[in-house]
């Protein structure tokens, strides 16, 4: 596969993943009620849809930082997870757009390896 195909390729994933992370976000912190509604099925109370919420604008903005990308993609591997879990022990139905979410997450943070066990 040639260097720009692997190049745009990560970009779009990044694009479609921060975009997606943006919107859920926004939605937690504004308080639509779906978001609402599951955060209460999941029983920490409404602050951890706040804490939820801004962990994800923050990390789809880090995913554009030059030197924290495997940061902010490895938050959103971690945030999926327990979005996965939460769905498959409380909120239901289905865990398929988390798992992929986590996925795609996932890939932007093996593409941003080489970030991971640097020291100063």
């Amino acid at each position: 596969m040639s260097h720009n195909v692997r190049r745009y390729g990560l970009i779009a994933v990044k694009m479609i993943v921060a975009l997606t992370f943006l919107t859920a976000g926004t939605a937690k912190l504004a308080g639509v009620e779906m978001m609402v509604a599951a955060f209460d099925a999941v029983g920490f109370g409404q602050w951890f849809r706040y804490l939820t919420g801004v962990i994800e604008i923050a990390s789809a903005i880090l995913l554009f930082v030059p030197g924290l990308q495997a940061i902010g993609a490895g938050v959103l591997v971690a945030t999926m997870t327990g979005a996965v879990i939460a769905h498959f022990t409380v909120i239901g139905p289905s865990a398929v757009p988390a798992t992929i979410l986590g996925l795609l997450a996932g890939t932007i943070l093996y593409a941003h390896r080489d970030q991971l066990g640097r020291t100063g």
